[in-house]
């Protein structure tokens, strides 16, 4: 009698996207009341990188997949789904995904936008590893992606020093027999706490607040963020999403080689390393240079590591995000 492996799904391409324009916290100086040493020993962040006039949310988005499929050794005819995480889409419809799949060319897949914020990689990359792993599906491109300087009030400092514009990628593909039976997506948790949704939210723009002179005077249209209650929900709860993860695979902290934390202050990661018992030093961290770019964060952090060579092929990797919603979640990957 034969038996049939149920197929996993792995990691086979990464890519990221980076706008040219570095904004720096000395520039910053000059725009709010705040400091280089301010923004620095508070969050780690040192510059950000901010998209040109004209370059859109989906532009950065296919410039990242287009990396990833050409790591991948894929073209985009190959892919049978694309899905974006992102809160500020080119426009409030279509989706985000669609123009991603008429610039890079893979038409006539289903491709859709999901938000949940910062977590919303890891909420496309659960989505793609279940219609991966029941065979619907083969190949999927998962984007997080985020053009946060035009949803930003620059003369709020509390949340206008913490964000940065940025895309990254993964292809997502079903393991095969040569790979063994360790490689790929090993385990997805994903959550969501609602009753904290005002902690961080851009309240006007929908149905519930619709923009009017008076909401766009109020910057009603912009991020707004109750920091100190956000840090202490982060730690919380990307420390219990990344210990489920590891228990439900039945590991230990030691056996993790690194974690691809969400950038979103240095305090928060050093804080979930401590409880984690995990080393600092295995934490790949980018956000001096990038700042909070929100879904993107992971996927741009994965592809520096694993193009530098700091994360190699059989390494545990664990990642974890929390972002609006309150929306947070972990993934742990056998690359």
């Amino acid at each position: 009698m034969t038996t049939h492996r149920q197929p996993k799904s792995a990691i086979v391409g990464t890519g990221h996207y980076a706008p040219a324009r570095v904004l720096t916290n000395v520039e910053l100086e000059r725009m709010v009341d705040t400091s280089d040493a301010w923004i620095s020993e508070r969050t780690g962040i040192r510059e950000r990188r901010i998209a040109a006039e004209g370059e859109s949310t989906s532009d950065m988005a296919s410039a990242a997949s287009r990396s990833a499929l050409e790591f991948a050794g894929l073209e985009a005819s190959d892919l049978d789904m694309i899905i974006v995480g992102t809160v500020t889409g080119d426009s409030p419809m279509p989706a985000t995904a669609v123009n991603v799949q008429q610039k890079i060319g893979a038409n006539g897949i289903p491709a859709f936008d999901i938000s949940a914020a910062c977590a919303g990689f890891l909420y496309g990359l659960s989505i793609a590893d279940q219609f991966i792993r029941t065979g619907q599906m083969q190949r999927i491109l998962v984007i997080g992606v985020e053009l946060l300087s035009r949803v930003l009030n620059w003369s709020d400092r509390t949340t206008c020093v913490l964000f940065g514009d940025g895309a990254g990628a993964v292809v997502l593909g079903p393991t095969e027999p040569s790979d063994g039976a360790s490689r790929g997506v090993i385990s997805t948790k994903i959550f969501t706490d609602g009753s904290l949704a005002n902690t961080l939210t851009i309240p006007g723009g929908g149905s519930e607040m619709p923009l009017t002179h008076i909401s766009l005077d109020e910057a009603k249209n912009k991020v707004q963020m109750a920091g100190s209650e956000v840090f202490k929900v982060a730690v919380k709860n990307l420390t219990s999403a990344s210990r489920a993860a590891i228990e439900a695979a039945g590991l230990s902290a030691s056996d993790i080689d690194w974690v691809v934390a969400h950038q979103a202050n240095l305090r928060i990661l050093t804080q979930v390393a401590s409880r984690l018992d995990i080393p600092v030093e295995r934490f790949v961290i980018n956000i001096e240079r990038y700042g909070n770019t929100s879904s993107a964060s992971i996927p741009i952090a994965l592809d520096e590591a694993v193009r530098d060579g700091r994360i190699k092929p059989g390494q545990t990797v664990l990642m974890c995000a929390l972002g609006a919603g309150i929306s947070w979640g972990s993934a742990l990957v056998r690359m």
